[in-house]
This record gives structure tokens, C-alpha cells and sequence, in this order.
């Protein structure tokens, strides 16, 4: 791993652990009505995007159980879609994808005690 890379690989986990505390407790409903929150969540996960876009692509080939194409896309979509935004997409991410990607993460990135 190159030392990019265990920086972004950070990033990623800071961002991914930030938008799935803003969604924490929050109802469906309240996220719906709430612009400020679905503006820090998806600011968030487009850091994610944005910082796997910059891993290498052999740390990449490495850990094949990160959706890395699917991260990136999501960035894509949302920074580029902005105008189309689909707040079921952004929910759904924040639900149900966030947390397995923050599982993995963690175990690419050395704990707190060891930066």
C-alpha cells in the first residue's frame, strides 16, 4: 500500500462514519424534510467516492470486497446528477451500504491508537 493511499483509505472512513451518524436515529420522514441533512450526507459520501477514485488501482485489485466501482459511481452520479437527485438512492446508500463499507474499511485502516 502506498502512503497515499493509507491516507485515502482514511478519508474514506471518516466520511462513510460521518454520513452514517448523520442518518443514525433519523426516520425517513425527517430526512425527507430536512435539506441541511441531506446536504451533509451527501457531501460525505461524495468524499467517499472522491477518495476511492484516487486509490491505486492495486490496492484496488487488492480488496475486491470494497465496491469500488459502485463508491465512485455514486460520487458520479451525485456530483454530476445533482439536478436528478434521488433521495431513495441517497437513503438506500446511508442505510444499508454505509455500514459494510465502514466494516471493511476498518479493517484496511490501523486503528486510532496506531496513526
Amino acid at each position: 500500500m502506498l502512503p497515499d493511499d493509507g491516507a485515502l483509505l482514511l478519508d474514506m472512513l471518516i466520511a462513510a462514519r460521518r454520513a452514517a451518524k448523520y442518518a443514525e436515529g433519523v426516520s425517513r420522514e425527517d430526512f425527507n424534510a430536512d435539506p441541511l441533512l441531506q446536504d451533509g450526507i451527501v457531501h460525505q459520501i461524495q468524499i467517499v467516492g472522491e477518495a476511492a477514485g484516487r486509490i491505486t488501482e492495486e490496492l484496488r485489485d487488492a480488496h475486491p470486497e470494497i465496491p469500488w466501482r459502485r463508491v465512485i459511481g455514486m460520487r458520479h452520479w451525485l456530483v454530476h446528477g445533482y439536478r436528478n437527485l434521488d433521495l431513495d438512492r441517497v437513503w438506500d446508500t446511508a442505510q444499508n451500504w454505509l455500514p459494510p463499507l465502514i466494516a471493511a474499511l476498518e479493517l484496511l485502516v490501523p486503528p486510532e491508537e496506531d496513526l
